[in-house]
């Protein structure tokens, strides 16, 4: 690896490698019975608002869910800086944990990365899309905006139910996407007054 290279990966990729870290060592310390997001826990362990994204339900669901951000780091890492790629990350992840508390009072508790990632994706696309017009970017909104309402029509694929052993939550995909608009069209729109 030439020194160009390492000085552009490294950067480039140390965000998701400590998503991936601190979400493996949570998994291994007690995983989503100890992290997860419980709505009758939150006021004493305000913490589990963010660790409830970061646990699963088992390893397969960690793996699978670990697998997409470095399928969506791999097609869009490079459109954001790495500060504004955490500050999305947090944005999603707080969107998702908010949007459930407030707005699906029948759900107990959540774990998982899959409503962030739904968040990275539509911030990443909207950005991009904002930036330079590409089909294949409104074809990718336009399928994660499909997925979404089917998702919120059907409750989830009862076949990735099975895969992770337990129920897809549509709603945390759909407060994720929402969020990762948001936060794209506003980072877009920075961008755009910056230049």
């Amino acid at each position: 690896m030439t020194d160009l290279t390492r000085r552009t990966l490294c950067p480039r990729w140390i965000l998701p490698l400590a998503v991936v870290a601190l979400a493996v060592l949570l998994q291994a310390a007690g995983g989503a019975e100890t992290w997860r997001l419980e709505r009758s826990l939150v006021a004493s362990e305000p913490w589990r608002v963010a660790t409830g994204q970061l646990v699963h339900l088992g390893w397969l669901h960690l793996a699978l869910n670990l697998a997409g951000l470095g399928i969506i780091w791999a097609l869009f890492g490079r459109i954001l800086s790495v500060r504004q790629w955490l500050t999305t990350i947090l944005a999603c992840a707080a969107g998702v944990s908010l949007g459930l508390l407030c707005f699906s009072p029948d759900l107990e508790w959540y774990v998982g990365l899959s409503g962030v990632l739904h968040g990275l994706l539509a911030a990443a696309a909207l950005v991009q899309l904002l930036r330079r017009p590409d089909r294949m970017i409104v074809a990718l909104l336009v399928g994660l905006a499909a997925k979404l309402g089917w998702e919120q029509w059907t409750g989830g694929d009862p076949a990735t139910a099975r895969l992770i052993g337990g129920a897809v939550v549509a709603d945390a995909h759909l407060y994720g996407a929402l969020t990762g608009a948001a936060w794209g069209g506003l980072l877009a729109l920075v961008r755009r007054s910056m230049a």
